[in-house]
C-alpha cells in the first residue's frame, strides 16, 4: 500500500493506547482527542462534539481544557483511550495501558476502556505483563521467549 493509504488506515481503522499515553503536550486534552478526526477532515464542531462525548463517557470531561501535563496519570490515560476510540476503529491495540497507573486507576481505566470498546464494536488487543489486566480479556495468548507457548480461554 502507498504510505498515504497506510496512514489513513492507521488513523481510521486502528486505535492505539500506549503505556504513557503519548498525548501531544501542546494541545489540550480535548484537542488531543479531536486530533485523529481533524486529520481525517472532520469539521471542528463535529470533532469537538464526538470528543466531548467520549471524554464524558470516560469520566474526564472536566479536564478537557487542560494540557496533558496538568492532569493525573489516570486522567491522561483515559484521555488517551478516548483518542484511540474517537474514530470508532475496528481494532484497538493497547500496550501496557495501565502500566503507569496505581491499581485503582488501572482497574478504572480497564473497565471504562473495555466498556467503550464494546459500545463501538472494536476488537481490543492488549499486551501486558499484569495478570489483573489480562483477566479482562476473553482470550489469552501467552508468549515466552518469542513463542506462543499456550493459548487458553480466560475463565
Amino acid at each position: 500500500m502507498p504510505d498515504a493509504r497506510l496512514s489513513e488506515l492507521r488513523r481510521t481503522e486502528f486505535g492505539f493506547v500506549f503505556q504513557f499515553g503519548q498525548l501531544v503536550p501542546e494541545l489540550s486534552c480535548l484537542e488531543n482527542v479531536m486530533l485523529p478526526l481533524r486529520l481525517g477532515g472532520t469539521r471542528r464542531r463535529q470533532a469537538a462534539r464526538l470528543a466531548t462525548d467520549l471524554l464524558e463517557r470516560l469520566e474526564v470531561a472536566d479536564v478537557a481544557g487542560k494540557r496533558p501535563g496538568e492532569v493525573s496519570g489516570g486522567q491522561g490515560q483515559r484521555v488517551a483511550v478516548a483518542r484511540a476510540l474517537v474514530t470508532r476503529p475496528k481494532v484497538i491495540f493497547a500496550d501496557e495501558p495501565t502500566g503507569a497507573l496505581d491499581s485503582y486507576n488501572g482497574e478504572r481505566v480497564m473497565e471504562l476502556f473495555l466498556a467503550a470498546a464494546r459500545e463501538t464494536g472494536a476488537a481490543v488487543v492488549i499486551v501486558t505483563h499484569e495478570a489483573r489486566v489480562a483477566a479482562y480479556s476473553d482470550r489469552e495468548a501467552v508468549v515466552r521467549d518469542g513463542r506462543v507457548r499456550e493459548q487458553e480461554p480466560v475463565r
